[in-house]
């Protein structure tokens, strides 16, 4: 027993470690993530209004050696004004040297300002002085500085006090006036006692004035509207030393003017105030006196004097951005320098004068910011600077610096290894950008900098707004190597998020360190990818950046990293190409000379879908300028076009989507070719008649036609059914037209006024009534409410199979030596094929420029059109104009009102948005249709048309004006932008064991260990019978292919075009939903993908299109499908048997033809697909391209699929005349057919390859021979007999059992060994009834269970234990 326990222990780890080491597919950020880019944040941190003081009136009233009689001084008293005692020269004297010293100390500040000092002046002199500066300042800000120290204080009136002439009377300034003087934006500052009766009024005059403007605004003829009114006092600031009650402080150890000293010199009064403090006296050896020899200047950090200046900066900077509002910080802290300055000192002032029981009061006023925990850190650093004073002046030691940047930074990296957006921000962020001022801490500074920016787009932002911007900037004209890393990094996440820096870089030449960093070979390729995403935003859609780039050689450098092992690297220096010639024609003419189109080719074919996504979008772009084309040129357009339609069978949609907007960009340039070629396809399509899928599908014979007959769907079934649960990304399946809308729209298009020579345009409306009536429920790619367009669904799939028909060029396989002319022809083809691509939003795309250039060419055609041979064959090649581009808004109504974007995905639950362009009406058509004519075959792409009577005039309405507006958009781009906003540098969740994705996976593989461990113990135990029924229950449709979940209770039923979703433990349904396929199309293949992990569902169905849905048992989540392409495009229709006795029931039951069929190989992600084709193709999923064609050598179709998942080489295909083949898939194509088996004589229903090492092959035909085969032997050495009619059969993947369906109602169950086991003919219960003609089967991979779908829409599942689950 322990050792059982033992056993089974290491079989659940091994089983969990398999799992944790099986790779998943389809679970890229392209498959889970909407194609948009970041959230667009607002833009708070750019200055709009930046401004600066260009003024300064310094007004001193001091009157000295004279008190002011309303202030009684205390004795000793403060005397110092601008550090100078008045008393101890004459009073004149003293008042020039404190007025000479007060603007050297605001010069310390703002240098560039004018300065005009007004001591102890009068009424006249400080208006002439206001009015001056403000005339000369204009719309800058002007400051105005108040001493008002030797005059009484402030009255309650609104007034100051200055001088008489004679200084023999104080005269009264109301603050009322000094508005009008000053004008605005202007800041006072005033250092006087009760300091804030002056801020009360200055609000009170500034709330009449808006009063007044208001007035004058409503009532012109108010007085007030009369006379000039000075502006808004809204911009204006206020800095006063004391509240209203208040006295200065007139402490002897103190300056008189405190609060200038805390505003102009804060180093001095700060270190002054330290020493008087206890703290300070704990500093032995330090005296006042010591204070003035400190060395250094304020602005050298490397002296003592100047690093103290500077961490006092980043301090009052730091507390500033934590305290304030963000948009005040930017007003106070980043609008303007002198401004900027004084408010950091002012925060100084609040903490030293509020000792002295002194309140400093502003406007904005701020919240209190005396006691923040950042001023500990600045009294420690003026403890060290203090402690090493005495040294330093007596025994000339060298000066330590400071360790508090650098325990600032280490502080501000703790923030950053546990940062989240949902914490408070950092501390400590700005200052880090004062440390960038160092180049001893720079390297760290950017480095940390860089991870608190690889957050998040919140991240950058805080960056932003604290100001980092600026200096970034700067740091790029370093020339420092081992800073290029870190400044590339950091400017790829600022433009990720806010891409108009790309003006600042071109207007600073920024642009040129990037364009060094992408041709240094020596940068890593992470490197030089950030710098051509950095340079990709630089030329997007700005002039001035593509010809700053374009002389920078950024095509040349480029073009070199094209070939770089780096997928990333590759995708976006061909992004960067298709964005620098984007509506830049001197950039394509110098991609032209450099062969940019021809390397770009090679991109096509990359392994990774983004880099060949990219490749596309560069070519479409270079094909889209609008500019004139020479015949060069033309023939340059025409090979990008055939080379990017080959994409047309790629397995990524993103790629596809982007090939829709290439060729939607060469229909631009070339619009009359392509309406020629338009017309002349629907005269093609009404003069043939084929046969409909429904008919080709009853056939019992093989068709032979060519490749692009491939999906035989004629039209897509909505989900019109209310059983059907609503799909997220294909809510969108579009909705059955009814005949009465169609008809309606055939007789608007009878009743349109084209005409020329009394013809009427009835040609369009006949091939509308010929396309739309040839089914009865005929499908329109238009919005539910009934509204219908030129060009439906089933009519672009009818075209696209009357031209295969016709044996005209077809779309995959383009015949060598094209000329010019046939171009149009196999772009219009390629656009027929994508318009019926099995992913919607490709179908989409395709279909809205199909009928763009259908509404064009039906408006600008006479019905009698050239055929293709004359207006074509036989012209000069087109060139383009930009006299009638495409896009131009047509002044009618062609889309719904409130259509979304033609690039937003399908909204969850909605119908899908019209595909096509709808009629505008018809008068205004006939309006604006007059002039209706036929193509000329001149270059122009439209000219006046056949000669007109003279009453039309040169200016009448031309054609040319009814292009129609169409713009398409991927969304690529801007998706690919965002991975720049996301954490580069952090591992992903699944990696941390400690995420909730990585605790959820492993919940999920100690499951799926279990299962297997508990099953294979039930195995073991012997099967003796299969026949216990655990589940009945009756399907919404009728079961044709079913597939169990390996470690989840569900079992999904496929019928003709919907999935249902049971839970047999519950005996439920969990989900219903449509699939998407085309009408005339049915499931035949289903597999699960990742089902070890988050499962997804892989369907196939008989057109060769393979679909991959998520979400698709889940209760709260509508089914969403994640990508869907072409498996095959070389679908033949076959017939189901050889024997008619069985085939006529066959084909009734099964619908034909062996359809599509597949294997999924999880270790590997490949996927095998072949039916009804006469090849295997394998499809790399990582790719998500073909990587390989193995030919069957026969002429039938391929109707099983089986691989060796050991080796990775064996492949058993089963096929449509008997025989079974062998594959060894490491050998060439020639020469991988290794074995035939040729003893069956009919359809084989299963061939399978055994999981095993020496697995074994069993195979089973119509005719009811199960044969076993040995892979090194060519003939059988056991043969079953089943009896005739056999339908399905399917082998247990652990238990030597298989089962067999048959048309006669009944399940047989056998051993390997060839030992009946039992028959099921009949349900459960009281009278079961008799089971209905087995459509299909499947075993359960691991539990005992068998899952059977009859005709009579039943579906069982039975096993050998009922008590098993």
């Amino acid at each position: 027993m322990a050792l059982l326990c033992a056993e089974d222990a290491m079989d659940e780890g091994d089983g969990d470690l398999s799992d944790w080491h099986l790779p998943v597919a389809f679970t890229n950020k392209r498959h889970i993530e909407k194609m948009e880019g970041c959230k667009a944040l607002a833009q708070a941190w750019r200055m709009k209004d930046r401004m600066k003081t260009v003024s300064v009136a310094l007004v001193l009233c001091l009157n000295v050696g004279v008190d002011p009689p309303d202030v009684v001084k205390t004795s000793p008293c403060a005397r110092l004004e601008c550090w100078i005692d008045p008393l101890s020269m004459s009073p004149q004297k003293a008042l020039d040297a404190i007025g000479a010293n007060l603007q050297k100390q605001y010069e310390c500040w703002q240098p560039r300002a004018r300065y005009k000092q007004c001591l102890d002046p009068t009424v006249e002199e400080v208006k002439k002085l206001c009015m001056s500066l403000r005339r000369n300042a204009k719309e800058e800000r002007v400051l105005f500085h108040y001493n008002g120290h030797g005059v009484p204080r402030p009255t309650v009136n609104g007034e100051i006090w200055v001088f008489n002439k004679n200084y023999t009377q104080y005269i009264p300034l109301s603050i009322y006036d000094l508005q009008t003087w000053m004008g605005s934006p202007s800041i006072f500052v005033y250092d006087c006692s009760n300091a804030g009766i002056i801020v009360k009024s200055f609000k009170q005059f500034s709330l009449q004035r808006e009063q007044e403007l208001e007035v004058a605004a409503i009532s012109p003829s108010h007085p007030l509207a009369q006379v000039p009114l000075p502006p808004s006092m809204k911009d204006c600031i206020q800095l006063a030393a004391c509240e209203a009650n208040q006295l200065l402080p007139m402490n002897p150890e103190l300056p008189a003017d405190l609060f200038t000293s805390c505003l102009t010199t804060p180093i001095k009064i700060a270190l002054r105030w330290f020493c008087g403090q206890q703290s300070g006296k704990l500093v032995s050896g330090v005296t006042l006196d010591l204070i003035e020899k400190i060395p250094g200047r304020l602005n050298d950090r490397r002296t003592p004097l100047g690093e103290l200046n500077w961490i006092f900066t980043a301090i009052t900077d730091t507390i500033a951005w934590n305290v304030l509002p963000r948009d005040l910080f930017q007003k106070l802290f980043r609008q303007d320098l002198l401004v900027a300055s004084l408010f950091r000192n002012f925060l100084l002032a609040e903490r030293i004068m509020r000792s002295y029981h002194c309140t400093p009061i502003s406007s904005p006023r701020l919240p209190p910011t005396y006691q923040h925990p950042m001023w500990q850190a600045w009294d420690l650093a003026v403890d060290i600077c203090l402690s090493q004073l005495p040294t330093i002046t007596e025994e000339g030691t060298a000066f330590r610096n400071s360790p508090f940047f650098a325990e600032q930074l280490t502080a501000f990296q703790v923030w950053v290894n546990l940062g989240v957006e949902n914490r408070s921000p950092p501390e400590q962020l700005p200052i880090v950008l004062q440390v960038l001022l160092s180049q001893v801490h720079r390297l760290r500074a950017l480095d940390l900098l860089g991870r608190f920016l690889d957050l998040g787009p919140w991240a950058v932002s805080l960056a932003l707004s604290v100001g980092i911007f600026p200096y970034v900037l700067k740091l790029l004209q370093s020339s420092a190597r081992e800073l290029r890393p870190l400044l590339v990094f950091i400017w790829a996440k600022i433009l990720a998020v806010d891409s108009s820096c790309q003006a600042d870089l071109v207007k600073d030449g920024g642009h040129k360190y990037f364009l060094s960093v992408l041709s240094d070979p020596f940068m890593s390729a992470e490197q030089r990818t950030m710098a051509a995403f950095v340079l990709a935003v630089i030329v997007n859609n700005y002039a001035a950046g593509q010809e700053a780039c374009l002389q920078g050689s950024l095509i040349a450098t480029c073009l070199e990293q094209l070939s770089d092992t780096n997928a990333l690297l590759r995708q976006w220096v061909a992004m960067c190409l298709g964005r620098i010639w984007q509506h830049f024609d001197a950039a394509r003419w110098c991609g032209v000379r450099d062969s940019a189109h021809e390397k770009l080719y090679s991109l096509l074919e990359d392994v990774v879908p983004e880099v060949r996504c990219a490749a596309v979008f560069a070519l479409g772009t270079f094909i889209g300028n609008s500019a004139e084309r020479s015949d060069h040129a033309t023939t340059i357009d025409h090979n990008v076009a055939i080379t990017s339609a080959q994409l047309l069978g790629d397995g990524s949609s993103m790629v596809r989507k982007e090939l829709v907007v290439a060729l939607h960009n060469l229909a631009l340039q070339y619009e009359s070719n392509f309406c020629a070629v338009a017309l002349q396809f629907l005269d093609d399509e009404r003069s043939h008649t084929f046969p409909s899928p429904a008919t080709l599908a009853g056939l019992h014979m093989e068709w032979h036609l060519s490749a692009d007959t491939g999906s035989l769907a004629s039209s897509r079934d909505g989900l019109g059914t209310p059983r059907l649960r609503p799909v997220s990304s294909y809510g969108n399946l579009r909705a059955i037209a009814n005949n009465n809308a169609v008809r309606n729209l055939n007789k608007s298009l009878q009743n349109l006024s084209l005409t020329e020579e009394g013809v009427t345009c009835g040609t369009m409306a006949s091939y509308l009534n010929t396309s739309t009536g040839s089914s009865g429920g005929s499908s329109s790619v238009g919005s539910p409410d009934g509204e219908d367009f030129i060009l439906t669904y089933e009519a672009v799939d009818k075209m696209r199979r009357v031209r295969s028909y016709s044996s005209l060029n077809s779309p995959i396989a383009f015949p060598v030596g094209l000329s010019f002319t046939s171009v149009y022809t196999q772009v219009w083809c390629t656009l027929l094929h994508l318009a019926v691509d099995p992913h919607p939003e490709v179908s989409d795309m395709a279909m809205k420029v199909l009928n763009s250039i259908a509404w064009k060419a039906m408006l600008s055609s006479r019905p009698h059109r050239v055929s293709e041979s004359s207006a074509i064959a036989h012209s000069a090649p087109a060139s383009p104009t930009n006299k009638c581009p495409l896009n131009m808004q047509h002044p009618g109504t062609f889309q719904r009102p409130g259509a979304p974007a033609l690039n937003e995905g399908a909204k969850q639950g909605l119908p899908r948005e019209p595909s096509t362009l709808r009629l505008p009406t018809t008068s205004s058509t006939a309006q604006l249709s007059s002039h209706s004519y036929q193509f000329s075959r001149s270059r122009k792409m439209f000219d006046k048309g056949p000669d007109k009577s003279s009453e039309d005039g040169d200016d009448g309405p031309t054609m040319c004006r009814l292009s129609l507006g169409l713009s398409l958009n991927t969304g690529f781009c801007a998706w690919s932008s965002k991975y720049f906003t996301q954490a580069i540098m952090k591992l992903p969740d699944d990696h941390d064991v400690e995420s909730q994705i990585h605790k959820e996976r492993e919940w999920r593989f100690l499951r799926n260990a279990q299962v297997r461990r508990q099953a294979r113990c039930l195995i073991e135990k012997g099967i003796s019978r299969l026949d216990d029924q655990i589940f009945l229950n009756r399907n919404p449709g009728v079961p044709s292919v079913i597939k169990f979940h390996p470690f989840d209770t569900f079992v999904v039923v496929a019928d003709k075009d919907s999935i249902c979703f049971w839970d047999w433990e519950k005996g439920e349904k969990v989900n219903y939903f449509h699939n998407g396929n085309p009408r005339y199309s049915r499931i035949t293949a289903m597999e699960f993908i990742n089902s070890h992990d988050v499962s997804l569902l892989l369907t196939g169905t008989d057109d060769g299109a393979i679909r991959i849905w998520k979400n698709c048992a889940d209760e709260e989540r509508n089914p969403e499908l994640i990508s869907a392409w072409q498996g095959l495009s070389e679908m033949l229709p076959s017939s189901r048997g050889l024997s008619r006795r069985f085939s006529v029931s066959l084909e009734k039951n099964k619908h034909g033809g062996a359809g599509l069929v597949f294997n999924w190989e999880q270790h590997t992600g490949l996927l095998l697909v072949s039916g009804d084709a006469r090849v295997v193709r394998v499809w790399d999923c990582e790719q998500e391209k073909k990587v390989q064609d193995i030919p069957t050598g026969a002429d039938s179709c391929v109707t099983s699929l089986s691989c060796d998942s050991f080796s990775n080489s064996l492949l058993v295909v089963g096929l449509g005349d008997g025989s079974v083949r062998l594959f060894d898939r490491r050998l060439p194509l020639s020469e991988c057919n290794i074995m035939t088996f040729r003893e069956h004589d009919s359809w084989i229903i299963k061939a399978h390859l055994q999981r095993k090492p020496d697995g074994q092959i069993i195979s089973a035909s119509v005719n009811g021979d199960v044969r076993l085969w040995d892979a090194r032997q060519r003939e059988s050495f056991n043969c079953i007999q089943m009896g005739r009619g056999l339908t399905t059969l399917e082998i247990h993947p652990q238990a030597n059992i298989f089962a067999c369906g048959s048309l006669n109602h009944f399940i047989s169950v056998y051993a390997l060994t060839g030992e009946f086991l039992n028959n099921i003919k009949y349900y459960d219960g009281f009278m079961g009834q008799r089971i209905g003609a087995v459509n299909s089967l499947a075993f359960h991979p691991y539990w005992p269970h068998l899952a059977a779908g009859s005709s009579d829409y039943y579906l069982s599942i039975y096993s050998a234990d009922k008590k098993v689950r």
